[in-house]
């Protein structure tokens, strides 16, 4: 296998994805990519018993982390939660000597199905995605990772399946530019969300 610039392991989380018209769409963009790894959780545990041994290594083994995931009242999905309990061990992944994930990279990918403008101060839901994912944002930090802003997609109820596509394309896009090494880090951190303009953060 050709050796790229970072590995990605994704961590996909959907409880019901027989009923998802846009995530079971939006991960047939990335399942096949050389250099990622799609791990889905709820297939690997349907009882959540975890194997923190292997999440472990799976971690170790890759750079880059992703959680995907539809955004579920305002948080993860349970198994993301019951994941984040069991394998982000006390002096593995933080404490005094809890350094295994230092350095490595994270952010989310999320569905939503209200549209944009509920995320926001002046919106109904009073914040912005990126306040919402302040808890993974903190254990990122507190692990010592470097957390991103995450890729998004609004208003899954009222999506075309054009719109699917775009954000399939952008998808792949994406996290083949950050396996590759090809994507402005700092200027990422600028955005509320990794997709807000693509063209601005990847390089070439």
């Amino acid at each position: 296998m050709k050796n790229f610039k970072n590995k990605i392991l994704i961590l996909f989380a959907h409880p019901a994805l027989q009923n998802s018209r846009v995530n079971r769409q939006l991960i047939t963009y990335v399942t096949s990519l050389d250099g990622v790894t799609f791990h889905d959780l709820y297939e690997a545990y349907p009882d959540f018993h975890i194997n923190v041994k292997h999440e472990q290594n799976l971690l170790l083994e890759n750079d880059i982390i992703v959680f995907h995931h539809p955004l579920f009242w305002f948080s993860v999905p349970a198994i993301v939660r019951e994941w984040m309990d069991l394998v982000l061990q006390h002096m593995w992944a933080y404490g005094k000597t809890g350094k295994a994930l230092e350095g490595k990279k994270l952010f989310n990918v999320i569905t939503t199905g209200g549209r944009e403008s509920l995320f926001q101060h002046d919106g109904s839901h009073g914040n912005t995605i990126m306040e919402f994912l302040a808890p993974i944002r903190q254990s990122a930090h507190v692990c010592g990772m470097n957390y991103f802003p995450p890729f998004v997609v609004h208003g899954t109820r009222n999506i075309t399946q054009q719109e699917i596509t775009s954000y399939g394309e952008d998808y792949q896009k994406m996290i083949i530019a950050l396996r590759d090494g090809k994507v402005n880090l700092e200027a990422a951190r600028s955005h509320q969300r990794l997709n807000s303009d693509l063209e601005s953060i990847i390089t070439t």
